[in-house]
């Protein structure tokens, strides 16, 4: 019989963790949470001191009773729950359903699932910290508030199945305020002006760039004819070096942004897959293997005995000259920040499984993550790249012109990685010129002839649509909040079709805009990006026990029951339009509306309840079914899969599982 019995979140990490321990542990999952607030009350109780009313989650009770049991049995209990807030809470809410007082009960967290960490895990074993449970108790708590009491008012004078939240509502305001800001933008012109140039000795063109503004065609053609009469001088040559530093390992914001951009994922699925790769996958002869360090931070801090093992596989990969600055020795704090700084920054488990040698046994989105993952842990650890650069100055009369290019002398961390948002910023392959061919031989006595005049017409361009990257980046930036709440922020808005998205870009919905402006007019405060910052502060102060969880629920409980009291006398019902298409009701001959259910978008009659004429929604696609001229919509098999085929179906049986390009 087992003597100790370890408690994990995920079923997922048993068989890894029982493997590393051995017969002497039985090691049991809770499944994540198995208390939390009823679904159908506050589940608060703001007359008493705000205490909270947990229940057993539903279909959470025959895990309790199997826990239970093996309690009993065993002589030491661990709660190996994920080493963060979340995690330290669904230990303490594990100790009270459990009723494990007067057992021996630690607490044990591990930042990678391998044998070392999670036997060495055993040796620093803690009780529970309760800082960490009341910080996260207490967002919970805000939460539920905020949900509770403004939910049904959005419900009441917008549409039923409507949420508010601390943290969705300030980010649905952010991208809100991103569409007022293009809305409002007027365009403005402008000119540039390129020259291509012929040097004496030297084989192609040459192109300089006018360092001036124009700012109008007039203006250019004027410039134009003034340096075609003009003779161009070379009148500086400056030559150097520029040093690209060796970027930091993924935390998980950039994670999710670079994952955005270079594999196109959703924040979600990032997650998702991460969270795969942290519990562990099946490899030949290996078993279950954890292939990276826990998800869900916001450090850049990397474990000493990582870096010494990164700095050997660089330099028996590489060579010396690819070893960064001070490599194999400790890592200490730099580039950690202060919420997550028990964790690591995510890295690989172990830098020497590469991706290609476990590529055949991951899936093909796993793999693709694990090599981002692996190839900046790796590049993180290696020199700086070096550029050689050159800035030539040159004149033609009163008018200025530059020119400047840079080439790699030495390319340190780009041997494994480049990071996809450098790609507009640092041209440094692509030449745009014959200049660096010839660097060391233009000089100023060098001469030079106009051989062609490039005038260019241009308009500023609006701030960009937010994109999932760039919408993670800005609630970082603004502190909006925490590595676990990014994702879950970005789907609920997207569920609740308050915005939508179009390739990348994320749009704001008519409905997003009515209750973006009900939450600025009746509760400013929620909506606040500072406000929500300052909130988040807060927690960190509970996490730190500098501040008392109940007297931040107390200073903000009030203020929003007067809020929500005021609310409902002075706000009108607003009514939001379905989205009306040009599909003809085939009962009544109204067109009909789209609408929104469990399984996404359908079409229904505007007529209802009189006409209840439904039909599936079909998205065309702008191409047209090479069997029969009609259009090519978007269609899922019953898993779920997409395919694209003829709207004709099933009279025309046309369909492919890749997006066709064609059109007829």
């Amino acid at each position: 019989m087992a003597k100790n019995l370890v408690i994990v979140e995920s079923p997922a990490k048993v068989k890894t963790i029982k493997k590393f321990l051995g017969k002497d542990y039985a090691v049991l999952a809770s499944y994540g949470h198995v208390r939390d607030l009823p679904k159908s009350a506050l589940g608060v109780d703001v007359e008493k001191d705000f205490e909270p009313k947990y229940i057993t989650i539903r279909g959470k009770g025959d895990v309790l009773a199997e826990l239970r049991k093996e309690a009993k049995k065993a002589d030491k209990i661990y709660l190996a729950t994920d080493p963060d807030r979340e995690g330290e809470a669904i230990s303490w809410h594990l100790k009270e359903a459990l009723k494990l007082d007067g057992k021996k009960v630690y607490r044990i967290t591990f930042n990678e699932i391998t044998k070392a960490a999670v036997t060495d895990s055993f040796k620093h074993a803690r009780d529970i910290d309760m800082n960490l449970v009341d910080s996260q108790q207490t967002r919970r708590i805000l939460d539920r508030v905020v949900g509770y009491k403004i939910s049904p008012l959005l419900w009441a004078k917008i549409k039923r199945g409507l949420s508010a939240g601390r943290v969705q509502s300030a980010a649905l305001k952010m991208i809100c305020d991103r569409e007022a800001e293009i809305d409002a933008f007027t365009a403005k012109e402008y000119w540039s002006l390129d020259v291509l140039l012929t040097a004496e000795g030297i084989k192609g063109d040459l192109v300089a760039k006018y360092t001036g503004d124009i700012e109008s065609k007039e203006q250019a053609d004027k410039i134009v004819k003034e340096i075609k009469k003009a003779s161009f001088a070379i009148n500086d040559v400056k030559t150097g070096e520029r040093v690209r530093k060796a970027p930091l390992p993924y935390t998980t914001s950039t994670l999710q942004q670079e994952a955005s951009r270079a594999l196109n994922f959703p924040a979600a699925k990032t997650m998702r897959l991460a969270q795969q790769l942290y519990e562990g996958v099946e490899l030949k002869g290996e078993g279950t293997v954890g292939l990276i360090t826990y998800l869900r931070t916001d450090s850049t801090r990397v474990a000493d005995e990582a870096v010494k093992s990164a700095a050997e596989f660089v330099e028996s990969k590489f060579g010396k000259d690819y070893l960064r600055e001070g490599a194999g020795k400790d890592a200490g704090n730099k580039g950690a920040s202060r919420v997550q700084d028990a964790h690591e920054a995510i890295r690989p488990t172990d830098i020497f499984r590469s991706p290609l040698e476990i590529k055949e046994q991951l899936s093909r989105d796993q793999f693709r993550l694990y090599q981002l993952i692996w190839k900046r842990f790796a590049a993180s650890q290696m020199a700086d790249a070096v550029y050689e650069t050159t800035s030539v100055k040159l004149s033609a009369g009163t008018h200025k012109f530059s020119m400047s290019a840079s080439k790699v002398k030495f390319d340190g961390f780009m041997q494994v990685y480049k990071e996809t948002e450098a790609t507009d910023e640092n041209n440094d392959d692509k030449d745009k010129s014959v200049l660096n061919k010839f660097t060391g031989i233009l000089d100023k006595d060098t001469k030079i002839k106009l051989k062609e005049t490039e005038p260019k017409q241009h308009f500023t361009q609006p701030p960009a649509h937010f994109t999932e990257a760039s919408l993670v980046r800005t609630m970082e930036e603004a502190g909006i909040g925490r590595p676990s709440t990014y994702a879950p922020t970005i789907s609920t808005i997207l569920a609740r079709r308050y915005v939508t998205k179009e390739g990348r870009n994320i749009f704001v919905t008519d409905l997003g805009e009515v209750v973006n402006n009900m939450m600025k007019d009746a509760f400013p405060t929620i909506v606040d990006s500072n406000f929500t910052a300052n909130m988040e502060t807060l927690l960190d102060g509970i996490e730190d026990g500098k501040v008392k969880w109940k007297t931040v629920v107390e200073n903000f409980y009030p203020d929003l029951a007067e809020a929500v009291d005021q609310a409902e006398k002075d706000l009108e019902k607003v009514t939001v339009k379905d989205e009306e298409t040009d599909e003809k009701c085939d009962l009544c001959g109204r067109n009909m509306v789209i609408k929104y259910g469990p399984h996404g978008k359908f079409l229904a009659c505007p007529g209802f309840p009189e006409c209840r004429n439904t039909k599936p929604y079909l998205e065309k696609i702008g191409v047209k079914c090479p069997k029969c001229g009609k259009d090519i919509v978007v269609r899922k098999t019953k898993k779920g899969r997409r395919f694209y085929g003829c709207i004709d179906n099933p009279e025309c049986d046309y369909m492919v599982w890749q997006k066709p390009k064609f059109s007829e």
